[in-house]
């Protein structure tokens, strides 16, 4: 039987990580990648188990966890006192009860961890400065068309093209994104500028009236990530590297707790960006006969699980499985996705509902809901527990 060769639009992290995944399983595959270099534009992506355990699989769990953080908890806290309401261990108590660390990587570190697995199993199998212009199906193959007028081959295509997904339009049509009513604040600051740096070893969470912030380390804690999520009733740039002026960063979060503030003003002023955060509803499809989505391009969710990035790593292990498992590629495409529809759903649709937890207009209301959510457990476990390498498809 002739190998099987999967056609990647997209060399992101989804795309990649589904290269990796399928080349080690033995089949052939072909990234092509828009931009004239791979690269991530952002900072910081946090990985927990689910997703680490397919870094695990490729080899590349060990190599995450020491170029990038291992916080010692999760905690969910009031914006302007800074008290805890709600703790989650993480640290040697994850890792002992999950098998593997979480972990806080620069996403453009992880990305390069990807590169380097993706080109010891093919050196050459990124082509660059490849934008897509349409797909086609026909004789049982699938072809790709790229805007310079190439054509690619191959028994299935893989759209890893992200939220503006050109292969997710041809599918199915116009489907808008949404704006969520909120934009986010991105910011790197070096730990050495800070007064007590070590205290900046968890994943902080800070829930107050029409916004909340995200901090915690990466780079072995060299590095603090703050995004900030603020409430805004007019559309914004969408973009990552749109900049914004500090002093917009500074009055936003007017009156937070000290930790914030010092962020903020230990931030080089130049370097604060915002962009409108934007995503879709779920769907009940996302293929045709030879061509699935990935990632963003498939399930766009909001950051508030700090599952998106997981998703896209979760989906390139699922589909490379559904290959091996099932000879047939319509067949596999289908068991993929089948496979994937109610997680993502579920992801999308909880991550949408942190948005009005974490925002809502007091301090009391915001003291009241996490108390009642503290009584449900480890909310999580359902989450963290997921294995993409061994979970049965079905």
């Amino acid at each position: 039987m002739p190998e099987k060769k999967i056609i990647i639009a997209g060399g992101g992290i989804g795309g990649l990580t589904a290269a990796a995944c399928l080349l080690k399983a033995g089949i052939d595959v072909e990234v092509y990648e828009q931009a004239p270099a791979l690269g991530e534009v952002g900072a910081g992506i946090q990985m927990s188990a689910n997703p680490m355990r397919v870094l695990n699989y490729l080899g590349l769990a060990e190599e995450a966890a020491r170029i990038g953080s291992c916080p010692v908890s999760y905690d969910f806290r009031l914006y302007d006192t800074g008290e805890i309401l709600q703790q989650i261990p993480l640290g040697d108590a994850y890792k002992a009860h999950h098998g593997v660390p979480y972990v806080s990587i620069h996403r453009a570190d992880l990305l390069n961890l990807l590169i380097a697995k993706v080109q010891a199993l093919k050196p050459d199998a990124v082509t660059l400065n490849a934008r897509v212009a349409r797909f086609e199906e026909t004789g049982g193959r699938a072809i790709l068309h790229l805007t310079d007028g190439r054509q690619v081959t191959g028994d299935a295509i893989l759209g890893a093209d992200g939220i503006k997904s050109v292969i997710r339009a041809q599918i199915m049509g116009a489907t808008p994104v949404h704006y969520t009513g909120d934009q986010s604040w991105r910011i790197l600051v070096p730990a050495e500028r800070l007064a007590q740096p070590e205290d900046f070893n968890t994943v902080e969470i800070y829930v107050g009236p029409g916004k909340h912030g995200v901090v915690y380390p990466i780079r072995h804690g060299e590095i603090i990530n703050l995004v900030g999520c603020v409430e805004y009733e007019n559309w914004d740039e969408e973009s990552w590297t749109t900049k914004r002026p500090w002093t917009e960063l500074k009055q936003d979060f007017a009156g937070w707790n000290d930790e914030v503030q010092e962020l903020i003003d230990s931030a080089d002023r130049d370097e604060c960006y915002r962009w409108a955060m934007n995503n879709r509803p779920p769907v009940q499809n996302w293929s045709t006969d030879r061509v699935t989505l990935m990632g963003d391009a498939a399930h766009p969710t909001l950051p508030y699980m700090a599952q998106g990035g997981a998703m896209a790593i979760e989906d390139g292990m699922i589909f490379a499985r559904a290959l091996t498992q099932q000879a047939d590629v319509p067949a596999a495409i289908q068991l993929y996705q089948r496979n994937r529809l109610e997680r993502t759903s579920r992801i999308v649709n909880e991550s949408s509902a942190n948005r009005a937890l974490f925002h809502l207009p007091s301090s009391e209301a915001l003291k009241d809901a996490f108390a009642k959510r503290n009584m449900s457990g480890e909310r999580n476990a359902w989450l963290f527990s997921y294995d993409p390498v061994t979970v049965e498809l079905v």
